[in-house]
């Protein structure tokens, strides 16, 4: 792996309660989407919205999750005692704005294919978690792009409403 320069991602007063609802969204809708690329659909465009869903997904995990280790555990230590909100630091490479813009655009996808409603027991993400979930993606975007950070707001939630 060659050594691109790392750019830093500032995440501020990131709601914990809020990333641990849409991480656990994340997770079952993950789950699904995996039983649904491996059943046995009968029509090929069932499959692939999961299937890219589920390439990117480990796609993303295999070039960046050891960038984020650290950071994943002082959020796991955060849930766990109910804290509110935290500030984090992320060193990443420049190629992770473009890979947030590809999940973010997979995601908002991936809400209609819940919205359906044919296939998938897992409802579309909640407002409040659309909201987190482009604040959070939008903020690796901007600053990689060189725009100062933006804390989290609950003006965010007015956004999506």
């Amino acid at each position: 792996m060659s050594e691109a320069p790392l750019v830093t991602v500032r995440i501020l007063g990131l709601p914990v309660e809020l990333h641990a609802r849409a991480t656990e969204h994340g997770a079952e809708l993950q789950r699904e989407f995996t039983l649904i690329a491996q059943g046995r659909q009968q029509a090929a465009e069932h499959t692939e919205m999961p299937r890219r869903l589920l390439d990117l997904i480990a796609t993303l995990q295999g070039d960046y999750s050891g960038f984020t280790v650290e950071q994943e555990d002082v959020l796991e230590r955060a849930i766990r005692s109910r804290q509110a909100a935290l500030d984090l630091i992320f060193q990443v490479p420049a190629g992770v704005a473009e890979a947030a813009v590809a999940l973010g655009a997979l995601l908002d996808e991936a809400d209609e294919y819940c919205r359906e409603g044919k296939h998938l027991l897992t409802l579309a993400t909640p407002a409040e978690l659309v909201a987190y979930r482009r604040w959070y993606l939008g903020e690796f975007i901007d600053q990689i792009n060189g725009a100062p950070p933006k804390p989290w707001s609950s003006a965010y939630l007015d956004q999506v409403s």
